[in-house]
């Protein structure tokens, strides 16, 4: 898909909120990934329903209906910062990621986690 720029004033998504974004694919080979492949963003370990993207918070459910039916995917990692508006899907290989191509679909967000607002 093309690169999207990065917007930093991305509109918060609310849970039962669908939205329109690239669904890509990833695997945890080191070429994809920084120097600790099989460990995400969130500090936990990569596995089948972990998607990255830059625009929700770690601990988003999401569904991907158009393609992965009712499935729920969680948010635990994140890409490069250019990247706003894709969704990741990680993959246990990199054949497999490769084969999945990319589409342009809509996301459901399923629940959004709280998020506590820092007190003054």
């Amino acid at each position: 898909p093309p690169v999207i720029a990065e917007n930093t004033n991305l509109p918060p998504a609310s849970s039962g909120e669908t939205l329109k974004a690239w669904i890509t694919a990833y695997s945890s080979s080191p070429d994809e990934t920084d120097d600790t492949p099989f460990i995400t963003a969130a500090s936990t370990r990569t596995r089948h329903g972990i998607v990255a993207a830059n625009f929700l918070p770690f601990g988003t459910l999401v569904r991907i209906p158009e393609i992965f039916g009712d499935e729920i995917f969680v948010v635990e990692d994140r890409m490069h910062p250019r990247k706003q508006w894709v969704v990741d899907v990680w993959m246990s290989s990199k054949e497999k990621a490769e084969n999945f191509g990319s589409y342009l679909s809509y996301i459901e967000v399923v629940e959004k986690p709280e998020v506590e607002k820092p007190t003054s």
